[in-house]
């Protein structure tokens, strides 16, 4: 078994987002002895360790991640796809916006308002001259507080994994998941 070095606790303590007081709690420990394992001037007992460990990883476990909230069915269209298939596609499946994938790579996104100030011309022509910026991007292990911040800016998260899509999460993900 390897140990965490005082500088893993303390890292996975503020990736959790969790005070040496809240650790310490849920550890049943006292704040100032977190404080010292971190810094270095005390090694803990064994028993001490793993009742920090365990706290860390409970903590772990409560977090909500991208790869719980992610719809893996991503509906989507290429750049080269004509505008009528976008607003077939939304239509179809009551969508107001699609990502713009090529190659497995988020490249863009359309969008209903997008369409709406198109002439019936525009409807043969290429996605990619008419789609919006790429929704951002994020990993699976990506936070729900992450990826909240996100949706407060844009329609949607794109999940990737090697920088392939892998998902999508959107406001109606997040809602439908603490509803």
């Amino acid at each position: 078994m390897e140990l965490p070095t005082p500088a893993d606790l303390r890292q996975r303590r503020t990736d959790l987002g969790l005070t040496q007081s809240e650790l310490a709690e849920t550890a049943d420990v006292s704040q100032p002895l977190i404080a010292r394992i971190e810094g270095g001037d005390v090694d803990p007992r064994l028993s001490t360790l793993r009742r920090i460990v365990n706290a860390l990883e409970k903590a772990e476990s409560d977090v909500v991640r991208a790869e719980d909230l992610m719809n893996e069915a991503v509906v989507n269209v290429t750049p080269d796809d004509p505008v009528k298939e976008a607003a077939r596609k939304m239509e179809e499946e009551a969508y107001s916006q699609l990502a713009v994938i090529q190659d497995g790579i988020p490249v863009g996104s359309i969008s209903q308002s997008d369409l709406v100030h198109l002439d019936s011309a525009a409807r043969d022509e290429p996605i990619a001259d008419h789609m919006s910026e790429s929704f951002p991007t994020v990993s699976k292990d990506a936070t729900l507080d992450e990826i909240s911040n996100l949706l407060e800016h844009y329609k949607a998260v794109m999940i990737t994994e090697a920088g392939e899509t892998v998902g999508i999460i959107t406001e109606a993900d997040v809602a439908s998941r603490f509803s």
